[in-house]
């Protein structure tokens, strides 16, 4: 039996398991599951895949998604330029594309792990069609591992941004500096923080809400509840709003592709 799963800590309220089992009984994909493997510490990877044979390929999920990269033997281009990773190949024998990378080198006799970032692709495509003329500059609310795509994504559709968080860094704004001028001349504003992720559906990122209008574009990576907090309160000053319900479809099918491909996408 193929076996594929999600790693992270913790993983109480993942979307991926319902997904993949669900596409695996609607295409009528046998001898195939998916499984939720929480992990407490990133070293605990290795062992994970030692006593799991059969695992051919993993998501990974906060907090994770710049820790693991340690571990792997080998990561895409798109991954080492984003810096995070959260999908993973693994690899009986080492594809034939990979020996002309120079970066042939088995971390176990048994097994090799790839790294991807799919978070990429699937913020592009669902932004893309809601994107218009008046988003020109764009807010990008945390800078964890979730937000390394979305910065590697506007970087390279050219749009400049601001990153805001709480702690002190380079080329970023706390959230208690951040003000209505500032709200008001990025209008599109990304969520990348768990704020708001059910159950705590109470909590939003501290920004100044009253400085949204109607040409403001709330996208929220969030997307258990639908509509997190941070989306509603931008949708009440007439904002558009996106959850990121979509993204994780889009970046959960190319992992598939990934997973199931003869060669590495370099």
């Amino acid at each position: 039996m193929k076996k594929y799963g999600l790693i992270g800590y913790p993983l109480s309220h993942s979307f991926s398991k319902k997904f993949f089992t669900d596409k695996f009984r609607e295409e009528n994909i046998e001898d195939t599951q998916y499984d939720l493997y929480p992990l407490e510490n990133i070293k605990e990877l290795l062992p994970l895949l030692e006593r799991t044979p059969d695992l051919c390929g993993l998501n990974v999920t906060i907090p994770y998604k710049v820790e693991v990269m340690e571990l792997l033997d080998w990561r895409s281009t798109e991954a080492k330029q984003i810096g995070a990773v959260n999908c993973l190949r693994i690899a009986n024998q080492s594809p034939v594309t990979t020996v002309f990378t120079g970066e042939v080198g088995f971390k176990d006799d048994h097994f090799r792990i790839e790294g991807f970032n799919t978070d990429a692709y699937g913020f592009e495509e669902s932004l893309k069609p809601l994107l218009k003329s008046q988003h020109e500059r764009a807010m990008i609310l945390g800078d964890g591992g979730a937000a390394q795509a979305v910065k590697y994504v506007l970087q390279t559709m050219g749009m400049p941004y601001m990153i805001v968080a709480r702690k002190p860094g380079e080329n970023r704004v706390l959230f208690d500096e951040l003000t209505a001028e500032h709200v008001q001349s990025h209008k599109l504003i990304i969520n990348t923080t768990p704020l708001g992720t059910s159950p705590n559906i109470d909590a939003c990122p501290p920004i100044p809400y009253e400085a949204i209008g109607d040409e403001h574009l709330l996208y929220d990576l969030v997307y258990n509840p639908e509509v997190t907090l941070f989306l509603q309160k931008g949708q009440e000053q007439g904002a558009t709003i996106k959850n990121g319900y979509e993204m994780l479809v889009l970046q959960a099918e190319k992992s598939w592709e990934i997973w199931n491909s003869k060669a590495v996408h370099i």
